[in-house]
């Protein structure tokens, strides 16, 4: 596997920040993150993210994930469990282009997060889930 060096790390969220037009609102010391997107009345948008600064796989995957809402669009999927699944699909895409292999952490917190949206879509009372969210459905106990 390829070490990450901090050098690299720094250039990749350059690299980001400035081609999808992102503003860091906060660097979380937990690994939790969060992007929205601000509408001003003369017709601005401002995209901001909250994440943990990128030092490992998974705090990248975490910084990636975020930016990746503003690269895939808030408006693009119905489903809010079908835009985290595209979202995630777009990040570990974009790991592995950058030449980081998405290691067990990254890969668990996908496939958590994917049963924790997929669940919450349930609870809500989704009709009709997306075919590639199905591996996601709770199991019968």
């Amino acid at each position: 596997m390829k070490r990450i060096t901090p050098l690299a790390l720094d250039a990749i969220v350059r690299e980001m920040i400035d081609r999808h037009e992102i503003r860091v609102k906060k660097w979380r010391r937990s690994m939790s993150g969060c992007a929205w997107r601000v509408y001003h009345l003369n017709g601005r948008t401002v995209n901001w993210i909250e994440s943990p600064q990128p030092k490992t796989p998974i705090s990248l995957a975490i910084f990636l994930h975020e930016v990746g809402h503003h690269v895939i669009g808030f408006q693009r999927y119905r489903k809010r469990c079908e835009e985290e699944y595209h979202v995630w699909v777009w990040t570990l895409d974009k790991m592995s282009k950058l030449g980081i292999v998405p290691d067990e952490k990254v890969r668990r917190r996908f496939e958590l997060s994917m049963q924790y949206a997929v669940e919450k879509a349930v609870r809500r009372g989704i009709k009709d889930l997306p075919t590639p969210l199905t591996r996601f459905l709770p199991q019968a106990a």
